[in-house]
């Protein structure tokens, strides 16, 4: 059910008695800085933080960042834009009929979606609870999505517990939602109304629909990727995946089959090249020992009984028939300016496993690519989605990057310090 510091109202608490002892605590917090001791412990800590970054908790709106056309583009190459039919069946539906908002915001605080009761979405407009506003606690103070996402954690905020005054009329239930392969940050999910919105079963619903989404995303990978030169209506495409796994899988119809390392590492060379590959090309790219041609015509024999409709043709070795990878969707991303979606694709390197020469040249190549379009980039959502991920989390110039351009007043600006200050003392 969650702790007290989760719950903004607990079972069998009265609003109109609550609203009445928070507004006096809100009262004399912001002209006096007094803090009561009644408040819950992970609102206090998100008052001092949002002040000591010099927020007015009487003038201050979120700022609105991102003009209609940034918007769209975000959007559009945003991991959770595949979450969102998940969302609005399991929660925008209900929340229109309730009275309700439903706000789906990025890594960095940024809300991408507001949707739910055409009245209340009105309304929300001048606080400017809206697509495009940066509602982090940074910028908008204590609240439901800007905590959860300064906490990494599932937060309630009932009504004058928010510290910006326009807020507290409002109440908010948000969880992050989370990459199922890397555990970054994706973004949050937030439920937005009245006083019924900080009861448990909304931050029970919540919490549940944060799950359905984070099921979907797997789902949604685990679907064939399908090279960009082929109609995208043509599901018979086989693909295969190699980012972060040991072995890859190959996908043709309902058909999914792990390949050994050795079968991974051939099919993925010959996926690579235009031309195709002698048995001598590919036994110098497998191995520095030069192994036996032989030994190379005999595992790809072993090769062909397990591709199904794809076709391999020999003298030289290559493929009939097109197929995807998730690396060839990750340089898409990254050629089309799709720097988050890019961030979400790469799960990880190139079969980690693997030694072969050819293979670890392409591993360099595709992450040394990932890294250069972010360090030249100045989208903090994408940066902290790899910095929070196993490839990324020991990458000093990457944190530094973060660094450079993550405001001091950011709640996740204390980490990143102690994050570049850790990584400087053990790399000298």
């Amino acid at each position: 059910m969650g702790t007290r510091n989760d719950l903004a109202m607990p079972p069998g608490a009265d609003p109109e008695t609550l609203s009445r002892h928070l507004n006096v605590a809100h009262d004399k917090f912001v002209s006096m800085g007094t803090a009561d001791p009644g408040l819950r412990r992970l609102v206090l800590e998100s008052w001092q933080r949002s002040v000591t970054g010099g927020l007015d908790p009487e003038q201050s709106l979120a700022p609105i960042r991102l003009d209609d056309e940034q918007l769209a583009a975000i959007r559009d190459s945003h991991p959770l834009a595949a979450g969102m039919p998940v969302i609005r069946r399991l929660l925008v539906e209900s929340a229109a009929e309730s009275g309700l908002l439903v706000a789906v915001s990025d890594a960095a605080g940024q809300l991408l979606w507001v949707e739910g009761s055409a009245s209340l979405r009105t309304r929300a407009e001048a606080m400017h609870f809206i697509p495009g506003a940066d509602w982090s606690e940074a910028s908008a103070g204590t609240n439901a999505p800007g905590t959860a996402l300064a906490l990494d954690r599932p937060v309630q905020i009932f009504g004058p517990e928010h510290l910006a005054r326009q807020v507290t009329p409002w109440s908010c239930s948000a969880a992050p939602i989370h990459d199922p392969d890397t555990g970054a940050i994706l973004g949050v999910l937030d439920l937005t109304g009245g006083a019924e919105v900080a009861t448990p079963q909304s931050l029970t619903l919540v919490r549940a629909t944060v799950a359905a989404v984070e099921a979907e995303l797997r789902i949604e990978r685990l679907s064939p990727s399908r090279p960009t030169s082929v109609p995208s209506s043509d599901w018979s495409i086989p693909s295969l995946d190699v980012l972060g796994g040991h072995g890859a899988t190959l996908r043709h119809g309902t058909t999914t089959t792990r390949l050994s390392l050795r079968h991974s590492e051939i099919l993925l060379l010959l996926t690579e090249s235009d031309d195709g590959m002698t048995t001598a090309e590919l036994a110098v790219a497998l191995s520095d020992d030069e192994q036996a041609q032989v030994t190379v015509r005999a595992e790809l024999s072993r090769l062909r009984t397990v591709l199904g409709p794809v076709e391999l043709a020999s003298r030289p070795y290559r493929l009939l028939n097109a197929i995807g990878t998730d690396v060839s969707r990750v340089r898409e991303d990254l050629v089309a300016g799709r720097l988050r979606s890019a961030v979400a694709h790469y799960r990880g390197p190139v079969l980690p496993s693997s030694s072969a020469p050819g293979v670890e040249q392409l591993r360099d190549g595709i992450h040394m690519y990932v890294r250069s379009c972010l360090l030249a980039s100045d989208d903090a959502d994408a940066l902290l989605s790899f910095a929070d991920t196993a490839h990324g989390r020991d990458d000093y110039e990457i944190w530094e990057r973060v660094l450079a351009i993550l405001p001091p007043s950011s709640p996740r600006h204390a980490q990143v310090v102690a994050q570049v200050d850790r990584l400087d003392r053990e790399l000298g």
